[in-house]
């Protein structure tokens, strides 16, 4: 629609055959519905539905890219203590977050130890038992990576879990 708007504005004359063939109902109509202030999303934007994908996607790009830093934003408690868990296992440096009295942002120093972050969507329920066999789905070995999961004691990888002895839902893993 927007694009046939931009060619009747450009060619005046094409509005006086555009109106003879619609109407001047149809020619109302184009014109609402091209402009941005009726709900039409704008080109460019993006809505955020999983903020945590986005910035798991944001450090796994730059990751692949070898940049050294990451900006990922906005900020949330649930990426924060994930940035954490992945930090004191040494696949990322340290991070900073900057309160920019917004949503926030996160700069992520990276260590070029990461393969691979990603998020389980939906946030499947893992009892202990069932632990071993998300472990084999999901990491490539037995001693290499781990599982995130957001649990009634907090949020932690799956060898932590296991010590607690308790179960959560998965938010997603690492190598």
């Amino acid at each position: 629609m927007g694009s046939v708007s931009g060619i009747l504005c450009s060619f005046p004359w094409l509005i006086l055959i555009f109106v003879a063939h619609t109407g001047l109902l149809g020619l109302m109509n184009l014109c609402l519905c091209a402009s941005p202030q009726f709900g039409r999303q704008l080109p460019g934007t993006m809505v955020r539905m999983n903020v945590l994908a986005d910035a798991l996607k944001s450090i796994n790009n730059a990751e692949k890219r070898g940049k050294r830093q990451v900006l990922i934003r906005p900020c949330s408690k649930v990426i924060v203590r994930f940035l954490t868990v992945m930090m004191k296992h040494g696949y990322i440096g340290e991070f900073e977050i900057i309160d920019d009295h917004r949503a926030g942002k996160i700069v992520v120093n990276l260590t070029g130890r990461l393969n691979k972050c990603g998020v389980i969507s939906p946030r499947f329920d893992v009892q202990l038992k069932d632990l071993e066999k998300w472990q084999n789905n999901l990491l490539p070995s037995r001693q290499f990576g781990y599982i995130v999961l957001t649990t009634s004691a907090g949020i932690m990888d799956h060898e932590e879990a296991r010590r607690k002895h308790t179960g959560g839902k998965i938010l997603g893993f690492f190598f």
